[in-house]
């Protein structure tokens, strides 16, 4: 009878820690090509009501802005930055200033030269999601675009 109580408990134990894990961020890839050499990958932020992402464009002592990492590849080379829509921007307590953030969604865009017909982009993007009373730690999620 020990025995099968203590196996009731630790099952419900794990159960409840894992329903505590909060991710309210999704992500989702694309690409579109402009021509034969040109194309734009497109990365999108599904955010849950209440939550919101951070900007590219954030100044130092505030949240960890989005930030992506794109792999090197002889496939293909980026061209300029990342974009981004124009964001909200508000005074955040937490942080004592102006912050640039998304709500429920959000798409970042990077135009690449390819340098053949195909590219496997491959890289991460670093994020930190926050809500009105809580900000949970930055997180690194890695994608792989194949572009056709």
């Amino acid at each position: 009878m020990k025995k099968l109580f203590l196996v009731v408990f630790v099952l419900v134990f794990a159960l409840s820690a894992k329903s505590q894990i909060l991710k309210p961020v999704t992500w989702a890839y694309a690409f579109k090509k402009l021509s034969a050499t040109e194309a734009i990958v497109y990365v999108k932020a599904t955010i849950d009501n209440g939550w919101h992402v951070y900007s590219q464009n954030i100044k130092e002592g505030g949240p960890v802005k989005t930030t992506f990492n794109f792999a090197k590849s002889p496939n293909y080379t980026l061209i300029g930055n990342t974009a981004e829509p124009k964001p909200i921007v508000k005074f955040e307590k937490t942080f004592d200033m102006d912050v640039a953030f998304f709500e429920k969604t959000v798409m970042f865009s990077q135009k690449i030269k390819l340098k053949g017909k195909t590219a496997l982009v491959k890289g991460t993007v670093e994020f930190m999601t926050c809500d009105d009373h809580q900000c949970l730690p930055p997180e690194e999620v890695a994608f792989a675009i194949s572009v056709k």
